[in-house]
């Protein structure tokens, strides 16, 4: 053993953050002691910048990660000062206290920084251009974050799905118990990206990170911002349609609703959504070896687990 690390998951109680703290961190860290302390929203609230230094005071974390964000897309349009102040401000606070206590940071951010355009795969050198409150308050917060703690790792990520929290798998499983058909925009493409994926990913990360400081290598070539989103690219109609067929097939719901694709202008939102929020892996790939998150695959370990608390 090469000694203890110490994490710091913030947003414990979300899709990303449950898995983060149910991950095994002994596969990604062999050599140390991985000591893994949680904090939800309710035990820790980001902007209140008091509390945040205290804590992370007397933790002494080598690594924070934060995954608490307010991700009410359309309510952010109608309430903006409170997802600014979770998105923004608590991200900010985060970063002073880890760069007053030499701790590393990692963000989780959001495709909804892009305008979400054209139909190729966006890089981490596009243009950044939300179109929303929710897109403007975290790419806020991502610039708050790299200006107040040069040790930090931005990770955006998108259409995200897992067995914790709502999604848009659970909101088909439980529209498509009671319908017969169901009309779903196919017009907007992206990755869906499982919470564990996300979770495997960012522990890849600390362990690449944990590595190469502990043999005393130059570590300023890997802060930054990077993609990471599963593959392969769907639109939301075709992501319905292979819920629906894994869902069947496991007994999860009795039969295949009827998939009737529809245009983003037949279906309105307070917020616009993007028409591209395919991301490129290719830069996190590259840097860290960490590859696409197969959603497939992990679409049917998230339905299994969701069999298994039905007790089916």
């Amino acid at each position: 053993m090469k000694g203890q690390k110490r994490i710091a998951v913030i947003g414990s109680g979300g899709q990303v953050g449950s898995e983060l703290v149910g991950l095994d961190w002994s596969s990604y860290l062999a050599e140390h002691k991985v000591d893994v302390i949680s904090f939800t929203r309710a035990e820790l609230d980001v902007t209140n910048e008091t509390a945040v230094r205290t804590s992370l005071s007397e933790m002494k974390p080598d690594w924070v990660i934060n995954a608490s964000a307010y991700t009410a897309v359309d309510k952010a349009e109608s309430d903006s000062v409170a997802a600014y102040s979770v998105n923004a401000i608590g991200p900010e606070i985060l970063a002073r206290c880890c760069a007053e206590l030499g701790a590393k940071l990692i963000h989780i951010s959001t495709d909804y920084v892009y305008p979400g355009e054209g139909s190729a795969p966006l890089t981490e050198d596009d243009a950044v251009g939300p179109t929303g409150v929710y897109g403007s308050s975290k790419l806020a917060g991502e610039l708050l974050v790299s200006r107040a703690c040069p040790e930090h790792i931005i990770l955006r990520t998108a259409w995200v799905f897992g067995a914790s929290g709502g999604n848009f798998v659970k909101t088909m499983l439980r529209l498509g118990a009671d319908r017969q058909q169901l009309t779903i925009v196919s017009d907007q493409w992206g990755g869906p990206t499982s919470a564990c994926g996300i979770a495997r990913a960012i522990a890849s990360i600390v362990g690449v990170v944990t590595d190469r400081d502990t043999r005393s290598e130059n570590l300023s070539h890997l802060w930054g911002t990077y993609n990471f989103s599963g593959e392969p690219h769907v639109n939301w109609a075709q992501f319905a349609q292979a819920i629906f067929s894994e869902a069947v097939s496991m007994g999860l719901v009795s039969s295949e609703p009827v998939i009737e694709p529809i245009k983003t202008e037949q279906y309105p939102t307070p917020a616009k959504r993007p028409f591209n929020s395919r991301l490129s892996n290719r830069k996190v790939a590259d840097v860290f070896g960490v590859q696409p998150d197969d959603w497939r695959l992990s679409l049917i370990d998230m339905l299994a687990d969701l069999r298994e608390e039905k007790g089916e």
